[in-house]
């Protein structure tokens, strides 16, 4: 990435990126952690590495960033973001894919990278406060639907 800004500067970038929503194997939890740049809670996002699988990006980012070994089961949701500005001027937008996940196994989450501050599970019934966003892919996730989500 920062090779890619070198050449290109603040443009905007088009960036894929996954969105995580980690259930335990019970269906009664869900993972969210607590983002260390500006406190919210969220499900575990980030970028797809350049001819990685969306699936395994999800998985990839669960364990970076909660130390929770999951395993993909659907596509919930694609969506674009709205283009962002960060701090430093660098502008992306995101296409947004969000893959349902179940933990593998009881294994406690942590903040295993310095991207969050806390890692928690949360009843499905009683989630943290989260964006909109969040909050509807959460209630794809509970409705249990097989079908993705996509905007026409």
């Amino acid at each position: 990435m920062l090779a890619l800004r070198e050449r290109i500067g603040h443009d905007l970038l088009w960036m894929p990126g996954v969105t995580a929503l980690v259930v335990d194997r019970r269906r009664t939890r869900m993972l969210a952690v607590r983002r260390a740049d500006d406190g919210t809670w969220t499900p575990v996002t980030g970028i797809i590495d350049p001819g990685e699988e969306p699936a395994r990006a999800a998985v990839r980012e669960v364990a970076e960033e909660a130390g929770i070994a999951c395993t993909a089961l659907q596509l919930l949701d694609v969506r674009t973001l709205p283009p962002i500005t960060y701090p430093n001027g660098d502008r992306a937008q995101y296409l947004d894919l969000c893959f349902l996940c179940e933990a593998d196994d009881d294994t406690e989450p942590h903040p295993a990278d310095g991207e969050n501050t806390e890692a928690r599970w949360f009843p499905l019934t009683d989630p943290p406060e989260m964006n909109d966003r969040f909050m509807e892919q959460l209630a794809l996730a509970r409705r249990g639907t097989t079908a993705a989500r996509f905007r026409r």
